[in-house]
């Protein structure tokens, strides 16, 4: 695939997105940190960040590293608001926006020079129009590819503009961090530090074949050609989603394997009544999970079909949840998420067996009244009196 030889192409990101919009909206909490949602960190301030506080930690130990933090409960609806209108000023630019999430996008400037000028004045522009119009900080990175300018945002933060110039990648890429390369999380981390891998230029140094002894396959050749920025992904526009998911996160203390399974049945229940909403179906169900230590597990199976019926995809996902408890119990839990992959445009019908289920007609139709009179027409009774958790803001499916 064709890469531009200019650095055309903006990741623009908010920066602390949730507390950002708090603080815009109450002038007395800029300036101080602040803590997004109670029992858990949904968000914070870069105040907040600087005295330890992190996004999905208990409120309890948030409070103790920064007593003094205004702990607000989450607005979605203005969040929301506020992602619509930086996406209109996205769109306003350019034609070529890929949405990440609701507050962060991929932009492809190429074309617009003769109309608009070189990629970092439109960069510079649109920081400028975002904070004036919507009254928001945004990062901005430029680059010749949609991985380094991610990069170049993430070290630009907070409310920072920076272009990596085509001449200049090595020497910007090669002194940062392992963790700077997409993909790398703690365990892949901590297997290059053992062996004294600490920079993104030492990985550029090994061989692909050593980096596959290291860390797999597919993991060993994406570190190899990021490393040498070697991505030819286009940024894409409207592109459907490759996988739907929510997730919950759970403030300290103990959970017992009821609370667990009424909140997972919570999540795929959410999770398949959007997937039937867009018309897609999926086979590969995924649990994700954050320990107490703020390590993460993933467990996934794949259905011979694709299915958007919630009790299939719920029977799926309780037995990944029964193989993780041992885990659960030993370590505790502080986030679970389920996620569905392998979509496909269409919903697949199920084949009906020659002796029909009763039980497979009635949660066909428990489906079709919750799709047409909504989630509250019908609750499950697993979670009845039961806090179902909030429902972050995103991006059309």
């Amino acid at each position: 695939m064709f890469v531009s030889s200019e650095a055309s192409i903006l990741h623009a990101d908010l920066d602390a997105f949730y507390a950002s919009v708090e603080q815009r909206d109450d002038p007395r909490l800029r300036g101080r940190p602040v803590i997004v949602g109670g029992g858990v960190v949904l968000a914070c301030s870069y105040e907040a960040k600087a005295r330890g506080v992190r996004s999905a930690m208990a409120g309890g130990q948030a409070r103790r590293l920064c007593p003094d933090a205004v702990v607000v409960p989450p607005r979605m609806a203005a969040y929301t608001a506020a992602s619509r209108a930086v996406f209109d000023i996205f769109r306003r630019t350019t034609p070529l926006v890929e949405g990440l999430s609701i507050d962060e996008a991929f932009l492809d400037v190429g074309g617009l020079r003769r109309l608009a000028g070189p990629p970092l004045e439109i960069a510079r522009r649109l920081r400028g129009e975002v904070s004036a119009q919507v009254g928001l900080p945004i990062t901005v990175g430029v680059a010749r590819t949609k991985f380094l300018a991610k990069v170049a945002s993430g070290v630009a933060k907070p409310d920072g503009l920076l272009l990596v110039p085509p001449d200049g990648e090595r020497d910007f890429l090669h002194p940062l961090p392992v963790e700077r390369l997409w993909g790398v999380g703690p365990v892949t981390a901590a297997k290059l530090r053992e062996r004294g891998i600490r920079t993104v230029g030492q990985v550029a140094r090994l061989g692909e074949a050593t980096l596959v002894s290291l860390v797999g396959g597919g993991a060993g050749r994406h570190l190899h050609a990021l490393a040498h920025n070697r991505d030819p992904r286009a940024v894409q526009v409207g592109r459907r989603r490759s996988s739907m998911g929510a997730q919950h996160a759970l403030g300290g203390g103990p959970r017992t394997p009821a609370d667990l399974d009424a909140i997972l049945s919570g999540l795929v229940d959410r999770v398949a009544r959007r997937m039937r909403a867009a018309g897609r179906s999926g086979r590969t169900v995924v649990l994700r999970l954050r320990f107490a230590d703020y390590t993460r597990a993933t467990r996934s199976h794949t259905v011979r079909r694709a299915t958007a019926q919630t009790a299939v995809l719920l029977d799926t996902a309780r037995t990944l949840l029964r193989a993780a408890l041992p885990e659960i119990d030993r370590r505790g839990v502080t986030l679970i998420g389920v996620s569905v992959g392998n979509l496909d445009d269409a919903p697949v019908q199920p084949e009906l067996p020659f002796v029909p289920d009763p039980g497979a007609d009635l949660d066909a139709a428990v489906d079709a009244v919750r799709d047409r009179f909504g989630s509250t027409a019908l609750t499950r009774a697993t979670l009845l009196g039961r806090d179902p958790g909030l429902e972050m803001p995103r991006l059309p499916d």
